[in-house]
């Protein structure tokens, strides 16, 4: 993994000095709304036993975003390997750092590099229906909407609309940056 720049972040290899940013995002219920209801019970949960990413730091594929200009913690960033050739980008932001751009820049710095670094074929996405401003960062990057399903309700507010999923080709995004 290297280190990527983009207009206004630095995007790192996690690593354990980047638990405590970590842990304050999964405490905050309005980041984690659409991902378990809200904020996330450190002392009951078992980040083994949950359907999302819960990085501590040791996360081969998670990189630490932090704005270039003075340091500041805006969040993370993962390029998951589904397989050789097919990677699904994920991210996680401050609320304070949302409508600023920035989840819209680190993910298409990943997506750059999972295609022409790590040499991925496709690079796919979800998010809740429900989730707008997620949706509008994985359209915004270039990718396109293949498919909603069914996910399993439970309290999750806005869950019985399903789950969508975002994909890009490689060769789809190289034209895109033409």
């Amino acid at each position: 993994m290297a280190v990527l720049q983009t207009a206004n972040l630095l995007l790192s290899p996690c690593s354990p000095i980047d638990c405590a940013d970590f842990i304050d995002l999964e405490r905050d219920p309005e980041v984690m709304r659409f991902l378990n209801g809200g904020a996330v019970d450190h002392e009951n949960t078992d980040p083994n036993k949950v359907t999302f990413l819960m990085p501590r730091g040791k996360e081969p594929y998670v990189w630490t975003a932090r704005r270039k200009e003075n340091g500041e913690f805006v969040g993370w960033f993962c390029l998951f390997p589904e397989s050789e050739k097919l990677a699904e980008v994920g991210y996680r932001l401050r609320w304070q750092d949302w409508g600023q751009g920035l989840a819209s820049e680190g993910a298409a710095a990943l997506v750059n590099w999972g295609f022409n670094i790590a040499g991925y074929d496709k690079v796919v996405a979800c998010t809740m229906m429900v989730n707008q401003g997620s949706r509008r960062v994985m359209e915004k990057i270039g990718m396109k909407h293949t498919r909603t399903v069914p996910c399993n309700p439970g309290n999750l507010s806005g869950s019985e609309h399903g789950e969508v999923w975002y994909e890009v080709t490689r060769a789809e995004w190289a034209g895109n940056q033409t």
